[in-house]
Protein backbone atom coordinates (compact mmCIF):
# COMPACT_ATOMS: atom_id res chain seq x y z
CA UNK A 1 0.00 0.00 0.00
CA UNK A 2 1.53 3.67 -1.00
CA UNK A 3 2.36 5.98 1.73
CA UNK A 4 0.03 8.14 2.84
CA UNK A 5 -3.27 6.76 1.04
CA UNK A 6 -6.08 6.13 3.61
CA UNK A 7 -6.79 2.20 4.00
CA UNK A 8 -10.13 1.31 2.66
CA UNK A 9 -12.19 1.07 6.17
CA UNK A 10 -10.75 4.80 6.48
CA UNK A 11 -12.93 5.97 3.91
CA UNK A 12 -16.13 7.69 4.91
CA UNK A 13 -19.46 6.79 3.38
CA UNK A 14 -22.17 9.07 3.54
CA UNK A 15 -26.25 8.45 2.95
CA UNK A 16 -28.28 11.13 0.77
CA UNK A 17 -30.56 12.52 2.46
CA UNK A 18 -34.01 13.03 1.02
CA UNK A 19 -36.83 15.14 2.64
CA UNK A 20 -39.65 13.37 4.39
CA UNK A 21 -42.99 14.76 4.75
CA UNK A 22 -42.69 15.39 8.57
CA UNK A 23 -39.31 17.32 7.62
CA UNK A 24 -41.19 19.89 5.74
CA UNK A 25 -42.29 23.39 8.25
CA UNK A 26 -44.27 25.50 5.90
CA UNK A 27 -43.66 29.14 7.34
CA UNK A 28 -45.17 32.46 5.88
CA UNK A 29 -43.47 35.55 4.43
CA UNK A 30 -45.04 38.79 2.80
CA UNK A 31 -43.00 40.56 0.57
CA UNK A 32 -43.80 44.49 -0.21
CA UNK A 33 -43.75 44.99 -4.51
CA UNK A 34 -43.42 48.85 -4.39
CA UNK A 35 -41.26 49.73 -6.61
CA UNK A 36 -39.67 46.63 -7.73
CA UNK A 37 -39.40 44.93 -10.87
CA UNK A 38 -41.49 42.78 -11.85
CA UNK A 39 -39.03 40.19 -12.85
CA UNK A 40 -36.57 40.37 -10.15
CA UNK A 41 -39.86 40.27 -7.90
CA UNK A 42 -41.05 37.11 -9.81
CA UNK A 43 -37.57 35.33 -9.21
CA UNK A 44 -37.18 35.81 -5.15
CA UNK A 45 -41.02 34.70 -4.90
CA UNK A 46 -39.97 31.45 -6.87
CA UNK A 47 -37.19 31.13 -4.60
CA UNK A 48 -39.33 30.87 -1.54
CA UNK A 49 -42.14 28.67 -3.28
CA UNK A 50 -39.82 26.17 -4.32
CA UNK A 51 -37.59 26.23 -1.32
CA UNK A 52 -34.62 26.72 -2.45
CA UNK A 53 -33.29 28.45 0.43
CA UNK A 54 -33.82 25.95 2.58
CA UNK A 55 -30.71 22.95 2.78
CA UNK A 56 -33.44 20.51 3.06
CA UNK A 57 -34.66 21.47 -0.78
CA UNK A 58 -34.78 18.67 -3.29
CA UNK A 59 -35.94 19.47 -6.80
CA UNK A 60 -38.63 16.71 -6.74
CA UNK A 61 -40.39 17.93 -3.59
CA UNK A 62 -41.98 20.95 -2.29
CA UNK A 63 -40.38 22.27 0.63
CA UNK A 64 -41.65 25.88 0.04
CA UNK A 65 -43.18 28.31 2.25
CA UNK A 66 -46.65 30.40 2.04
CA UNK A 67 -45.49 33.98 0.36
CA UNK A 68 -47.99 36.91 -0.08
CA UNK A 69 -47.09 39.62 -2.68
CA UNK A 70 -48.99 43.10 -1.58
CA UNK A 71 -49.31 46.19 -3.73
CA UNK A 72 -48.90 44.38 -6.52
CA UNK A 73 -50.40 47.10 -8.60
CA UNK A 74 -47.23 49.37 -7.90
CA UNK A 75 -44.88 46.86 -9.56
CA UNK A 76 -42.50 48.52 -12.52
CA UNK A 77 -41.21 47.56 -15.62
CA UNK A 78 -37.98 48.48 -17.20
CA UNK A 79 -37.54 50.07 -21.06
CA UNK A 80 -40.05 49.75 -23.13
CA UNK A 81 -41.76 46.61 -22.11
CA UNK A 82 -44.95 48.22 -21.07
CA UNK A 83 -45.86 49.10 -24.73
CA UNK A 84 -43.63 46.34 -26.63
CA UNK A 85 -44.20 43.14 -23.95
CA UNK A 86 -47.42 41.30 -24.88
CA UNK A 87 -49.35 38.90 -22.89
CA UNK A 88 -50.55 36.00 -25.47
CA UNK A 89 -53.45 33.78 -24.37
CA UNK A 90 -55.82 31.59 -26.68
CA UNK A 91 -58.98 30.45 -26.47
CA UNK A 92 -57.98 26.99 -28.01
CA UNK A 93 -60.10 27.15 -31.07
CA UNK A 94 -58.79 28.01 -34.20
CA UNK A 95 -58.24 32.16 -34.79
CA UNK A 96 -58.60 32.13 -31.01
CA UNK A 97 -55.64 34.05 -29.76
CA UNK A 98 -55.74 37.15 -27.82
CA UNK A 99 -52.96 39.70 -26.70
CA UNK A 100 -52.62 42.33 -23.64
CA UNK A 101 -50.06 44.55 -23.65
CA UNK A 102 -48.31 44.28 -19.85
CA UNK A 103 -49.06 48.35 -19.12
CA UNK A 104 -52.79 47.64 -19.97
CA UNK A 105 -52.21 44.46 -17.88
CA UNK A 106 -51.15 45.70 -14.73
CA UNK A 107 -53.27 48.82 -15.12
CA UNK A 108 -56.51 46.65 -15.07
CA UNK A 109 -54.87 42.94 -13.48
CA UNK A 110 -52.17 43.80 -11.77
CA UNK A 111 -52.64 40.69 -9.81
CA UNK A 112 -52.81 37.97 -12.98
CA UNK A 113 -49.69 40.10 -14.00
CA UNK A 114 -47.35 39.05 -10.87
CA UNK A 115 -49.18 35.12 -10.56
CA UNK A 116 -48.15 35.73 -14.45
CA UNK A 117 -44.74 35.79 -14.02
CA UNK A 118 -44.06 33.99 -11.16
CA UNK A 119 -45.80 30.95 -12.75
CA UNK A 120 -43.46 30.69 -15.58
CA UNK A 121 -40.31 30.33 -13.29
CA UNK A 122 -41.46 27.33 -11.69
CA UNK A 123 -41.84 23.39 -12.94
CA UNK A 124 -44.16 22.92 -15.28
CA UNK A 125 -45.68 20.19 -13.99
CA UNK A 126 -47.98 18.62 -11.12
CA UNK A 127 -45.23 20.17 -8.75
CA UNK A 128 -45.56 23.64 -9.95
CA UNK A 129 -49.27 23.54 -10.47
CA UNK A 130 -48.79 22.48 -6.25
CA UNK A 131 -46.21 25.27 -5.44
CA UNK A 132 -47.92 28.23 -7.42
CA UNK A 133 -51.16 27.38 -4.57
CA UNK A 134 -48.73 28.95 -1.73
CA UNK A 135 -48.73 32.41 -3.45
CA UNK A 136 -51.51 35.12 -2.60
CA UNK A 137 -51.11 37.91 -4.36
CA UNK A 138 -52.99 41.43 -3.41
CA UNK A 139 -53.23 44.61 -5.17
CA UNK A 140 -53.10 46.75 -2.10
CA UNK A 141 -51.22 47.05 1.34
CA UNK A 142 -53.81 44.88 3.31
CA UNK A 143 -54.27 41.27 2.82
CA UNK A 144 -56.11 38.67 4.33
CA UNK A 145 -53.53 36.30 5.98
CA UNK A 146 -52.97 38.03 9.51
CA UNK A 147 -54.56 35.02 11.04
CA UNK A 148 -51.17 33.28 9.64
CA UNK A 149 -48.66 35.39 11.21
CA UNK A 150 -46.73 36.35 8.10
CA UNK A 151 -42.86 37.69 8.54
CA UNK A 152 -42.10 40.34 6.33
CA UNK A 153 -38.88 40.05 4.61
CA UNK A 154 -37.50 42.14 1.64
CA UNK A 155 -36.78 41.42 -1.81
CA UNK A 156 -33.45 39.59 -1.71
CA UNK A 157 -33.42 38.79 1.71
CA UNK A 158 -33.25 35.01 2.85
CA UNK A 159 -34.73 33.67 5.73
CA UNK A 160 -33.01 31.97 8.40
CA UNK A 161 -33.25 28.57 8.80
CA UNK A 162 -34.57 27.01 11.92
CA UNK A 163 -33.81 23.30 11.78
CA UNK A 164 -36.08 20.58 11.08
CA UNK A 165 -39.01 20.55 13.23
CA UNK A 166 -39.92 18.58 16.57
CA UNK A 167 -41.79 15.72 16.44
CA UNK A 168 -44.92 15.97 18.11
CA UNK A 169 -45.82 13.48 21.15
CA UNK A 170 -48.85 10.84 20.21
CA UNK A 171 -51.56 10.51 22.64
CA UNK A 172 -50.99 8.54 25.77
CA UNK A 173 -51.76 4.53 25.53
CA UNK A 174 -53.52 2.45 27.24
CA UNK A 175 -50.06 0.87 28.21
CA UNK A 176 -48.24 3.54 29.32
CA UNK A 177 -51.23 4.60 31.46
CA UNK A 178 -50.38 3.28 35.31
CA UNK A 179 -52.88 0.25 36.42
CA UNK A 180 -55.88 1.77 38.62
CA UNK A 181 -56.03 -0.22 41.69
CA UNK A 182 -59.97 0.26 42.62
CA UNK A 183 -60.50 -1.63 39.39
CA UNK A 184 -58.14 -5.26 39.91
CA UNK A 185 -60.31 -5.30 43.53
CA UNK A 186 -63.45 -6.06 41.87
CA UNK A 187 -62.07 -8.72 39.39
CA UNK A 188 -60.71 -10.62 41.99
CA UNK A 189 -64.00 -10.66 44.30
CA UNK A 190 -65.62 -12.03 41.26
CA UNK A 191 -63.11 -14.86 40.56
CA UNK A 192 -63.65 -15.95 44.45
CA UNK A 193 -67.21 -16.08 44.54
CA UNK A 194 -68.80 -19.59 43.08
CA UNK A 195 -72.25 -18.74 43.82
CA UNK A 196 -73.42 -15.99 40.83
CA UNK A 197 -71.34 -18.24 38.18
CA UNK A 198 -73.83 -21.48 39.43
CA UNK A 199 -77.33 -20.63 38.17
CA UNK A 200 -76.06 -19.03 34.70
CA UNK A 201 -74.70 -23.14 34.21
CA UNK A 202 -78.13 -24.46 35.44
CA UNK A 203 -79.92 -22.22 33.21
CA UNK A 204 -78.04 -23.02 30.11
CA UNK A 205 -79.06 -27.17 30.22
CA UNK A 206 -82.64 -26.03 29.69
CA UNK A 207 -81.82 -25.59 25.92
CA UNK A 208 -80.60 -28.56 25.41
CA UNK A 209 -83.47 -30.82 26.98
CA UNK A 210 -85.70 -28.85 24.24
CA UNK A 211 -83.34 -29.93 21.67
CA UNK A 212 -83.80 -33.61 22.20
CA UNK A 213 -87.63 -33.37 21.89
CA UNK A 214 -87.33 -31.34 18.91
CA UNK A 215 -85.90 -34.54 17.31
CA UNK A 216 -89.44 -36.07 16.82
CA UNK A 217 -90.76 -33.93 13.83
CA UNK A 218 -87.09 -34.95 12.04
CA UNK A 219 -88.82 -38.57 11.92
CA UNK A 220 -91.86 -37.66 10.67
CA UNK A 221 -90.12 -35.60 7.51
CA UNK A 222 -88.18 -38.55 7.02
CA UNK A 223 -91.11 -40.84 6.89
CA UNK A 224 -92.92 -38.39 4.46
CA UNK A 225 -90.21 -38.39 2.47
CA UNK A 226 -89.80 -42.09 2.10
CA UNK A 227 -93.38 -42.02 0.84
CA UNK A 228 -93.37 -38.89 -1.43
CA UNK A 229 -89.54 -40.71 -3.18
CA UNK A 230 -92.37 -44.29 -3.55
CA UNK A 231 -94.72 -42.85 -4.74
CA UNK A 232 -92.80 -41.22 -7.58
CA UNK A 233 -91.43 -44.50 -8.07
CA UNK A 234 -94.55 -46.05 -9.03
CA UNK A 235 -96.27 -43.43 -11.29
CA UNK A 236 -92.75 -44.11 -12.93
CA UNK A 237 -92.52 -47.15 -13.30
CA UNK A 238 -96.81 -46.92 -14.57
CA UNK A 239 -95.47 -44.66 -17.48
CA UNK A 240 -92.82 -46.87 -18.32
CA UNK A 241 -95.79 -49.78 -18.69
CA UNK A 242 -97.67 -47.24 -20.86
CA UNK A 243 -94.34 -46.19 -22.94
CA UNK A 244 -93.58 -50.01 -23.42
CA UNK A 245 -97.50 -51.29 -24.49
CA UNK A 246 -97.76 -48.21 -27.03
CA UNK A 247 -94.36 -49.50 -28.38
CA UNK A 248 -96.14 -52.95 -28.99
CA UNK A 249 -99.26 -51.59 -30.67
CA UNK A 250 -97.15 -49.26 -33.39
CA UNK A 251 -95.14 -52.66 -34.58
CA UNK A 252 -98.18 -54.67 -34.82
CA UNK A 253 -99.97 -51.80 -37.15
CA UNK A 254 -96.46 -51.98 -38.86
CA UNK A 255 -97.02 -55.85 -39.62
CA UNK A 256 -100.12 -55.53 -40.59
CA UNK A 257 -98.98 -52.69 -43.04
CA UNK A 258 -96.24 -55.28 -44.88
CA UNK A 259 -98.65 -57.84 -45.29
CA UNK A 260 -101.48 -55.84 -46.97
CA UNK A 261 -99.10 -54.71 -49.24
CA UNK A 262 -97.81 -57.88 -49.96
CA UNK A 263 -101.11 -58.52 -51.29
CA UNK A 264 -101.59 -55.55 -53.23
CA UNK A 265 -98.85 -56.51 -55.19
CA UNK A 266 -99.65 -60.37 -55.67
CA UNK A 267 -102.95 -59.20 -57.25
CA UNK A 268 -100.95 -56.93 -59.62
CA UNK A 269 -98.93 -59.58 -60.91
CA UNK A 270 -102.24 -61.66 -61.29
CA UNK A 271 -103.80 -58.86 -63.41
CA UNK A 272 -100.75 -58.28 -65.58
CA UNK A 273 -100.74 -61.89 -67.39
CA UNK A 274 -103.72 -62.11 -69.54
CA UNK A 275 -102.21 -58.76 -71.04
CA UNK A 276 -98.93 -61.07 -71.84
CA UNK A 277 -101.07 -63.94 -73.58
CA UNK A 278 -103.04 -61.33 -76.04
CA UNK A 279 -99.86 -60.05 -77.29
CA UNK A 280 -98.85 -63.71 -78.29
CA UNK A 281 -101.53 -64.30 -80.51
Amino acid sequence: MEAGRPARADIFTMMTYSPKPEHIDRRWFVLDASGQVLGRLATEVAVLLRGKHKPIFAPHMDTGDHVVVINADKVELTGNKERDKIAWRHSGHPGGIKGVRYGDLIATRPVAAVERAVRGMLPKNRLGRQMIKKLHVVAGGEHPHAAQKPVAIAVGERPEWGGLPTPARGPVTAEQKPARAPKAAPVAEEKTAPGPSAPPKAAARKPAARKTTAKAPAAKKTTAAKKTTAAKKTTAKATAAKKTTAKKTTAKKTTAKKTTAKKTTAKKTTAKKPTSKGTEE
